[in-house]
Order: structure tokens, then sequence, then C-alpha cells
């Protein structure tokens, strides 16, 4: 579900000042639509620069995710948005990123982008677990998977982002080819198997139009991908089918059931293969 979005201009006056003590005085504050997870997403500029803010009310039920994105955000270099701040003050748990330019990545099949996630999750990959405290794969999917052992093709010591929405990744084109894709929105960081963020990625692509088939093409651009399991991958695809059926059936929207059904189209092409 998501979090109730709130302008900047209704945070105390003190979270506030807090916040423009490291920015300087706001001069544009530009709101964002997306993301479920903030009750503050903005991005601001001012005299000395621009930034992207997310916060959070320290007691809200999802304060949590404002603690894991600031634990995560040093180790991320390369991958993400550099964290610049962080303001904890007056009740608000308010994080300071550089702001990135670019734009959402597309998934559409023939996409220019597609390249640049495969590179994106290549370096995600190779870059080490921090040894902080991090939700495990196989805890996150204890309850949607089919059957107990399979929760063991899940673990591991691999750093994860789990939530491969296309409007978690930013594209910037005039970066060097290559290197244009970010991540952001660390709050459902993970440890668990290397190939998993691959399955997740053919989720999305699935409900971008993609079949099963070129879903997994790309997956095979994820050096991890590879040394998967068969059968892990096909109860994973099981485990996610699960997840998107709640999801759905809780929050019947449009987009939650896109992707209840892209979910379902890839299990079924597992068992049917």
């Amino acid at each position: 579900m998501a979090t109730i979005r709130i302008g900047l201009d209704r945070l105390p006056p003190a979270a506030r000042a807090a916040v423009e003590e490291r920015t300087g005085p706001f001069l544009t504050v530009e709101e964002t639509a997306e993301g479920f997870n903030s009750e503050i997403a903005a991005r601001v500029t001012s005299a000395t620069g621009a930034w992207h803010i997310k916060g959070l009310r320290t007691d809200h039920p999802r304060a949590w995710t404002q603690r894991r994105e600031a634990t995560v955000a040093p180790f991320l270099t390369g991958l993400a948005p550099a964290l610049r701040w962080r303001v904890e003050t007056a009740g608000w748990d308010l994080l300071g990123f550089e702001a990135l330019d670019g734009h959402h990545a597309d998934y559409f099949p023939g996409s220019p982008h597609l390249p640049e996630v495969a590179a994106l999750l290549r370096r995600l990959g190779e870059t080490p677990c921090p040894g902080t405290e991090l939700r495990h794969a196989e805890q996150r999917l204890e309850n949607y998977a089919a059957h107990p052992d399979d929760l063991r093709f899940f673990a591991g010591a691999h750093l994860l982002h789990t939530d491969l929405n296309d409007a978690n990744v930013l594209v910037d084109d005039h970066a060097p080819q290559g290197d244009r894709a970010r991540l952001v929105d660390w709050a459902w960081a993970t440890r668990g198997a290397a190939w998993l963020d691959a399955g997740y990625w053919i989720i999305w692509l699935i409900a971008s139009g993609h079949t099963p088939a070129s879903a997994e093409e790309w997956a095979a651009e994820i050096p991890a991908w590879p040394t998967a399991p068969a059968e892990g991958i096909t109860a994973f695809a099981a485990a996610n089918a699960n997840v998107w059926s709640e999801i759905s059936n809780a929050d019947p929207g449009p987009w939650t059931l896109r992707l209840a059904s892209a979910a379902a189209t890839w299990h079924a092409h597992r068992r049917a293969g």
C-alpha cells in the first residue's frame, strides 16, 4: 500500500529549517509523484545546488525504509544517487540525495535502455554486500514459496535491490554508454542469491510487453543468471506469482494487476518448459 504523500511545505518549521541549513533557501521545489515509500519526495534547487529529498515521520510504520536507504547508500557508488546529508529532527527523518539528470527507463521490447539496465545489474553483481543488517531473500519469500525446500535456492550473500520497477531506474542519455543507468529507492535492499535481481527484472520486462523467453534472454546478460539452477528459477517464479497475486488481491489497481499477470505468465512458462 502506498504511503500518503505530502508537500515539503507541510514539514514542521524546525525540520524545514534544518534542511535549509544543508541546502540554503529553496529556489524551486518540484514534488515527485512516483514512489510508494516516502511521505516527502521532492527535487529542490537552491543557490548551492540541487537535491532529491525523501522523508518519513520517525514514528511512521515504514520508518525502517529510511534507515535502510541511509545504511546502504555509502556502498552504492556508481549504482545509485549519492546520499549527501541526513536530517533527523522535529519528528522527521529526511535524506538528501544528489539530484540526477535523466528519465525513467523504458523496458519495452527493443528499447535502447535495456542494455544499460543489464550493465547496471552487472555492476551491482560485482558490488560487495555490506555487513549491515539486511533482510534475507529466503525470509522475504518464506510465506510464498510453493515448498519450504525451495527457500534454499534464494539464500546467498549478495546485495540485491529487488524492486526493478522501471520508475526506479534513471537513465541519463548524455552519460557514457554502458554507464547511463542508476537505481533509486533502496528501501527493499536484501541479501540473497546473486541471480535474483535478474529474476525480478524478468517480471517487469514481461509486464512491459516481452515474452517470457525474451525476458529470460535479457536476464542471461547478467553473469549470475546462467549459474542459477533451473529448479530454483521455477521456484522463484512460483513464489513471485504468489506475491503479486496477494498484492493485486489487496490492491486491484491497473499496475498491480499487470504485474500479477506478468508473474503468472512467467510461472506458467517455467512450468511448461
